[in-house]
């Protein structure tokens, strides 16, 4: 990953040379990462981006996501490829555009022993530093490819995987060249047939980012579908919206939205017709388009 800086005043270095985490404030190469011990869990650990909360890791234990998009996205995935099956020893093959912690291929390679994991990390700084903190699994479980999340997708081969998770955020938004028709295109391209692109959509209460990308990505997919909680989805907050496009249907488990219902943040699942619809006046996103 690179040569270790000196770290600048203030600025906490990674802990001892076998690696581990430590509470402090990392210099990274687009700012300043945080890690805070969390003080309900001895084995948990929030990780800060320039300020925001990206990231939360149990060590002990993968399968504990604190964010509740993050259980939201792996229930949708879980419910496509369920497990016990056939697939939890198949190689699910993961791309992942956002890295952070890598909580959501940890939780992966947990659940499908043998998936292949490439978490797209634009910050070469921090991946070291996630490395270094959080012994993730090893290549070619999960891969930590340093780069921007366009050009890397864009340069993968046709039918190469069979998810793509995209959550990347400069601030509270997600950067306008992986929102737009044309990028879609090339997820399309990379994604095997079958295959599901999910993406965490943050807006503000008026939805309009929200809509737009249920709109492109209702235009590019056959089958769609979208989880957030009833605050969300009435427009009463800032949060998150996952909105997730396939040539298969999606959000067919009965199980599925009972299991959304039961976290600590009740979320409802929305079908085909509900993001069509909710989308329908808004504009697609282009590369051309206005933000």
């Amino acid at each position: 990953m690179g040569r270790q800086r000196t770290p600048k005043a203030g600025v906490e270095s990674p802990s001892g040379g076998s690696g581990g985490p430590a509470a402090g404030t990392y210099e990274i190469d687009t700012g300043r990462a945080e890690l805070i011990p969390d003080g309900d869990n001895p084995n948990g650990w929030l990780l800060k981006l320039n300020g925001v909360q990206s990231s939360h890791v149990d060590l002990a234990d993968p399968l504990r996501l604190d964010f509740e998009y993050m259980r939201w996205i792996m229930a949708l995935v879980q419910s496509r490829w369920p497990v016990p099956s056939g697939w939890s020893r198949d190689k699910l093959r993961a791309l992942h555009l956002g890295g952070a912690a890598c909580s959501m291929a940890r939780y992966l390679v947990a659940v499908y022993p043998e998936s292949r994991n490439v978490v797209v990390e634009i910050d070469a700084k921090l991946a070291e530093y996630v490395r270094s903190w959080f012994d993730l699994p090893r290549a070619p479980l999960l891969k930590i490819r340093v780069g921007e999340a366009r050009l890397v997708t864009e340069s993968l081969a046709d039918a190469s995987r069979d998810l793509i998770i995209r959550d990347v955020f400069a601030g509270a938004f997600t950067p306008k060249p992986l929102t737009t028709a044309e990028f879609i295109g090339q997820v399309r391209r990379v994604l095997a047939p079958g295959g599901v692109y999910v993406v965490n959509c943050g807006d503000a209460p008026a939805l309009t980012l929200a809509r737009r990308e249920a709109a492109t990505i209702s235009g590019a997919f056959q089958h769609t579908a979208a989880i957030a909680d009833p605050a969300m989805l009435k427009g009463r907050r800032y949060g998150n919206i996952i909105i997730a496009g396939s040539d298969s249907p999606l959000g067919q488990s009965p199980t599925l939205p009972r299991e959304l219902l039961a976290g600590a943040v009740p979320a409802h699942l929305w079908n085909d017709s509900q993001v069509r619809s909710f989308g329908r006046t808004a504009q697609v996103l282009t590369d051309k388009s206005a933000p």
